[in-house]
């Protein structure tokens, strides 16, 4: 398949993409199925239609040079708008079955999309694939076109997305089941002095939070583990190395790990929501989608979002 009339093939575009994914053209050619020397071939055929050198060649190896890195961001979103067009004319020939794409947290995983995942199989027979990113992240892979739907915090640029209100959540620390805090109704900073914490990465505001309340009451903390993305803490503080804080809606889903939770003050109020590409016309499967979330948060969460409500009162799908 040629793109437009500029003579670029679809299969260039998608060996380059794997090129640089895996590294080496020989882990390119295992992953997409075909020889090493099909590979090269596709890699100098873009080169020669582009009129532009992407990579450096040495001995049995191509190196990228900044210009493929800089082409890749482009080839990457023509190549998921292409994908979801797929999808849509797929969709379209079996009676609105289609693959959904949701971008949400890891942790998100553990509980909460096996149900979604559930609901959508039962009612649309679709199949679905799941983005993990930061919050920032699940915003470009719906702009991108990665995603048909995700689940963030607010706030959210209302220019480009649209949401629905999931829930809202207020800071528990999380702990092992045999821990002193059993027998406490809620845990404050100076109730952390001596223990061990196991915190998220420095660069999130949550951890500024947290640092800030120990430091205002005298306390130094005392990190074991810095973790970068939700969900990796339960695993340490299972094994009774440490305390977490995080909020309820994350810590509901360590339910198989078998953790307590208390309140933790001070705390910070975060507002879920579902949110998808402002203007995004919704099929039969992915109304259906929005839906699934939407019935599994109500089913377990803390609170609903009035705030987040009132904020989308006028956002529903097309």
């Amino acid at each position: 398949m040629e793109l437009l009339q500029s003579g670029l093939k679809v299969r260039q575009l998608q060996v380059f993409r794997e090129v640089l994914r895996e590294g080496s053209t020989r882990r390119a050619a295992a992953a997409l199925g075909i020889s090493q020397p099909a590979i090269s071939q596709h890699v100098k055929q873009l080169e020669a239609t582009l009129g532009i050198t992407l990579f450096e060649r040495s001995t049995n190896r191509i190196l990228p040079l900044q210009q493929a890195w800089e082409l890749l961001r482009n080839v990457e979103l023509a190549l998921n708008a292409l994908e979801r067009l797929q999808s849509t004319i797929f969709a379209m020939k079996n009676e609105g079955r289609q693959r959904i794409a949701l971008a949400t947290p890891a942790v998100f995983g553990f509980v909460t999309l096996p149900k979604v995942v559930a609901i959508i199989r039962s009612k649309t027979g679709s199949n679905v694939r799941t983005i993990s990113g930061t919050y920032d992240q699940i915003g470009e892979h719906i702009l991108a076109g990665r995603a048909d739907l995700g689940i963030s915090r607010l706030p959210l640029d209302p220019c480009l997305f649209q949401w629905a209100p999931l829930g809202s959540a207020r800071n528990v620390c999380v702990f092992h089941p045999s821990h002193r805090f059993s027998s406490q109704a809620c845990i404050e900073a100076r109730d952390l002095a001596g223990e061990t914490i196991v915190d998220i990465d420095p660069r999130y505001a949550s951890h500024q939070m947290n640092m800030n309340a120990l430091r205002f009451e005298g306390i130094e903390p005392d990190i074991l583990v810095e973790y970068d993305s939700s969900g990796h803490e339960a695993g340490f503080v299972s094994a009774g190395l440490g305390v977490s804080i995080t909020n309820e809606i994350l810590a509901r889903e360590y339910a198989a790990f078998g953790l307590e939770t208390r309140p933790v003050e001070p705390s910070a109020l975060y507002h879920y929501v579902a949110i998808w590409q402002k203007g995004r016309v919704f099929s039969e499967a992915l109304g259906v989608s929005l839906e699934a979330i939407r019935a599994t948060f109500a089913a377990s969460s803390p609170t609903l979002c009035g705030e987040a409500s009132n904020a989308v009162s006028s956002a529903r799908p097309a």
